[in-house]
């Protein structure tokens, strides 16, 4: 199986809580691994656990409860603060149960002779100290206990990462546990496979936890939460600038993909309209930014002002409402490489030329549209990922299939989106897809900017079936953007 970054194994921990496994399930799980393991390298002595006040702790703690079964074992437990300063509920709640079970001392490091000795009495140290939670230098007493790890004679287990070595990159800021094993759980992490960190990492075991296989391939809260809060620093612009083009054949669909976008959090969002529609489209909304081209439709004269609007923007979405006049599809042709980030919808997605020409591309088809892209689509859904995974890799597009289950490929991986519901059958909902997605696009990778776009959608369509039900249109989902993203009411929380 391919690596992952820490932040993307953080969401797949969330998105497990969001399914119904619990954190401290999976506590539960990697602490008994870290506990097996210890026990087979030594099998009569003592094993030091190092444990921060993170989850890294936590899962040093469940290790130490199952190790205090072992008769032969015994276990000390050095902690880098005071126990009322343990950072997350389930390592909390692991600690506490310690006091049940048979472990030889639990104190607080200092610089004591005392705890010094424990690293020369040990015959196995567990680091639980940092994991993938290493941010920059490392402070103390971190600095201090990752030197008394290393001058041991132990044999040294870490817990997830080697605590110093950046669990995306394999770098090391200032030091790092030299480790004679790594047990990362779940899945690989990237920086494990920098050959650089193997000097820290040793041997690497990948552990299965329980992760639920949806928790990965599904689309939920723990993928929102990669996109980040604003800075307190932020200026206009920062958080995206949005080019639209489109309109012509119709004023609707560019207005709503652009309302789409400011609804998301776009700064700027300017629609870029064939002039018998541009008027039109800036009376739905003083919030929208017009710009008129030249004729009724989109045109190759009008190429000038638009490789001058998308320089000045991050993404452009095109496509909704063009039409498909001949013109009009030489037009895209001549526009799509002009592009850095480039959304593709509706007429944008006809006759268009692939392999995609620039790598940061995603299309947004329904099924009608992927058929002409890609030929006849198979009727499972696990046929459908395996045949857009293909299509992907092979045009070199990120592709978003439109349908009951949406279907989000890379071509490198895959996403599955299950919000939504019928009354979204209605006009329009594509259009707004298409503007979510753009706005996510300016700020995070395509695969995370289609994925949550799909799931924001949904759950905005969600929240406005419940006050509309059948009768809902695409405005309202429009409306519920915001708290769909911040994750309030829908069905699926």
């Amino acid at each position: 199986m391919d690596s992952i970054t820490s932040s993307r194994m953080n969401a797949i921990d969330a998105n497990c809580s969001y399914l119904g496994l619990k954190g401290i399930q999976l506590m539960e799980n990697a602490g008994a691994a870290i506990a097996r393991e210890a026990a087979d390298v030594v099998s009569d002595g003592e094993v030091l656990i190092v444990a921060g006040r993170g989850n890294n702790g936590g899962d040093g703690f469940v290790a130490a409860r199952h190790l205090s079964a072992y008769q032969n074992l015994k276990v000390k437990i050095i902690l880098t603060g005071k126990p009322d300063t343990i950072r997350t509920e389930d390592a909390r709640a692991n600690f506490n149960l310690l006091k049940h079970c048979d472990i030889g001392e639990i104190r607080v490091f200092d610089n004591s002779p005392a705890i010094f000795d424990w690293f020369g009495d040990a015959d196995v140290i567990i680091d639980a100290l940092l994991g993938t939670g290493v941010k920059g230098n490392i402070r103390e007493p971190e600095s201090t206990l990752i030197d008394l790890i290393n001058s041991s004679n132990a044999k040294v287990i870490a817990v997830d990462t080697p605590s110093g070595v950046d669990p995306d990159s394999g770098n090391v800021s200032g030091k790092a546990v030299k480790a004679d094993t790594t047990l990362t759980f779940h899945r690989m992490k990237t920086g494990l496979e920098n050959p650089d960190a193997k000097d820290f990492t040793g041997e690497v075991k990948v552990i299965p936890i329980g992760v639920c296989m949806d928790a990965e391939s599904d689309v939920g809260r723990g993928d929102l939460k990669l996109i980040a809060n604003r800075k307190s620093t932020s200026h206009k612009g920062d958080s995206g600038r949005i080019l639209i083009i489109g309109g012509g054949a119709y004023s609707g669909a560019p207005a709503l993909a652009a309302m789409a976008a400011l609804r998301t959090g776009a700064d700027i969002v300017t629609v870029a309209a064939p002039a018998s529609v541009a008027k039109t489209i800036a009376s739905f909304s003083p919030n929208l930014i017009v710009r008129e081209l030249t004729a009724d439709r989109l045109c190759p004269e009008d190429i000038p002002i638009l490789e001058e609007l998308i320089s000045a923007h991050d993404v452009t979405v095109m496509g909704m409402g063009l039409g498909r006049e001949k013109r009009t599809l030489e037009a895209v042709k001549q526009i799509i490489p002009l592009c850095r980030k480039l959304v593709l919808d509706a007429d944008a997605l006809y006759d268009l030329e692939l392999p995609a020409s620039l790598d940061y591309m995603i299309l947004t088809p329904h099924a009608g549209e992927f058929r002409k892209l890609a030929g006849t689509i198979p009727e499972t859904l696990e046929k459908k990922i395996d045949f857009v995974n293909e299509f992907s890799i092979r045009e070199n597009v990120t592709t978003l299939l439109k349908g009951s289950s949406d279907i989000i490929s890379d071509g490198k991986q895959y996403r599955i989106n299950k919000t939504g519901n019928p009354g979204m059958t209605v006009g329009g909902t594509g259009d707004v897809l298409a503007g979510i997605v753009g706005a996510l696009f300016a700020l995070y990778d395509a695969i995370d900017a289609a994925g949550n776009g799909a799931f924001i959608n949904g759950a905005a369509g969600d929240l406005a079936f419940v006050e509309k039900g059948y009768g809902l249109v695409a405005t309202d989902i429009i409306e519920k953007i915001p708290k769909a993203i911040m994750g309030r009411g829908t069905k699926h929380d």
